[in-house]
């Protein structure tokens, strides 16, 4: 599972498993090496722009047209797509989740998707879905690929094999993996049952953000951004291939393994990321920063500045600032935030918000620290202080998110969320400037 530098952010590299794979001087040669096909995927449109452009070329041993099957209608009926507004009749207001339960039954990575909330509209290539996943199986004869959008993996118990049409790459908690639109995978387990988030990105795909003032180092670096080098499975026995298609899922059998890409070339392809390798910037003086300081990828929308959806997390990090309150400040954000917890504390609750758990915060709705987290923030000496063992993280999109029946029938749904706010009490006194906390 050797992996190398990151190429899908502007970058092309290639990779061959067998020498001399790759052909030289010409992407479609009128005979490739060793018998192979040439087969490009693009991943967006022909005429994108140079530096926005992305494909790859995949010389391969049988070309996809022959993978497909004859397609038939496959249920997954707890991952679902956008649009999808559920009569489920939860109250509006903030939401908070304890760790769901694993279904009873043995799932893969595939059948134990269970979706939380949708945004946006899938046909329209707008918005996003976040899943948490269960798999308890590995996905030994079983393949797919989704055409609705790329997906984020973030494991928060148990490591991931994935293996791809150009590699494989493990995956465990604290880093993350992402699957472009269109490539076939299969998710393997490394160490035993698995847990943990997805992102499926129906949208523009992630990029890294820019930088501006900050210049040209810190947040993620390119470089820590790892891709897989060519392998391939020359496997010749029933598989079973699935695609993902407008929210609609269909099932072809096959009589052979359709990751059988011996070599490719070009910046499209899947890569991992280890969230530790962040390099934070914050307030050395006074204040809490943005929430966005802490971007890892983000996918654009059509309005500048604007993100369809980005990815945000809150690491290990030294708090420094005086004079000041250093958790997240109370919020009304344009932004819905869904967030989980890979492990650890978040600065900003004291309790209720488990590894595992999920707390969504939609379009204008009030948020932020609770009661005792404001009591101690309020009154504590502002000593230099290291958040450790710490690993949150947001998808964050400019559209409302809806919430499944599933997440919203989920026995952990904490319906006493609010309460953590109930205690903020008045403290307002008109004769004392020099409050000095509770």
């Amino acid at each position: 599972m050797t992996t190398r530098y990151m190429h899908g952010f502007g970058n092309e590299f290639e990779s061959e498993a067998l020498p001399g794979a790759l052909p030289q001087g010409q992407n479609s040669p009128q005979r490739c090496p060793y018998g192979l096909y040439a087969e490009q995927i693009s991943g967006t449109a022909f005429t994108a722009p140079r530096g926005a452009n992305a494909r790859s070329w995949l010389y391969r041993i049988r070309p996809s047209v022959r993978h497909v099957g004859r397609f038939a209608r496959f249920e997954l009926s707890d991952w679902k797509t956008a649009p999808h507004v559920a009569a489920h009749g939860l109250p509006l207001g903030p939401l908070r989740w304890g760790p769901p339960s694993p279904p009873s039954e043995p799932s893969t990575f595939l059948t134990g998707m269970r979706t939380m909330t949708t945004a946006g509209d899938v046909n329209a290539q707008a918005g996003m879905a976040a899943h948490i996943y269960f798999a308890s199986e590995s996905m030994t004869d079983d393949y797919f690929y989704n055409a609705d959008g790329e997906m984020l993996i973030a494991p928060q118990i148990g490591m991931l094999d994935l293996a791809t049409e150009l590699g494989r790459m493990a995956v465990g908690p604290g880093e993350i993996a992402v699957m472009p639109r269109g490539l076939k995978f299969k998710v393997g387990l490394a160490d035993g049952p698995s847990r943990g988030y997805v992102c499926e990105n129906y949208g523009a795909r992630f990029t890294l953000p820019e930088r501006g003032p900050i210049g040209a180092n810190c947040l993620a670096n390119r470089r820590d951004f790892k891709s897989p080098v060519a392998w391939f499975e020359d496997k010749e026995s029933p598989c079973r291939l699935t695609v993902k298609w407008c929210g609609e899922f269909h099932r072809a059998e096959i009589a052979h393994s359709p990751l059988d890409v011996v070599a490719w070339h070009g910046n499209y392809a899947p890569y991992k990321y280890d969230l530790r390798t962040f390099a934070p910037v914050g307030a050395l003086l006074i204040d809490h920063p943005d929430p966005s300081i802490y971007t890892v990828l983000s996918a654009p929308s059509g309005e500048a500045g604007v993100a369809n959806v980005d990815f945000v997390i809150f690491p290990e990090r030294w708090l420094v600032a005086e004079h000041s309150f250093r958790p997240p400040w109370y919020h009304v954000n344009i932004m819905s935030e869904f967030m989980g917890l890979i492990y650890g504390q978040y600065d900003a609750k004291a309790q209720g918000f488990a590894p595992g758990g999920i707390s969504l915060h939609n379009c204008m709705l009030p948020h932020g620290p609770d009661k005792e987290a404001f009591d101690k923030a309020s009154s504590a000496e502002l000593h230099p202080h290291k958040l450790t063992d710490t690993l949150a993280f947001m998808f964050e999109t400019r559209y409302p998110q809806h919430v499944t029946n599933y997440a919203a029938s989920l026995p952990t749904l904490q319906h006493d969320y609010i309460e953590c706010w109930r205690g903020l009490e008045k403290h307002f006194d008109p004769t004392r400037r020099d409050w000095t906390g509770p």
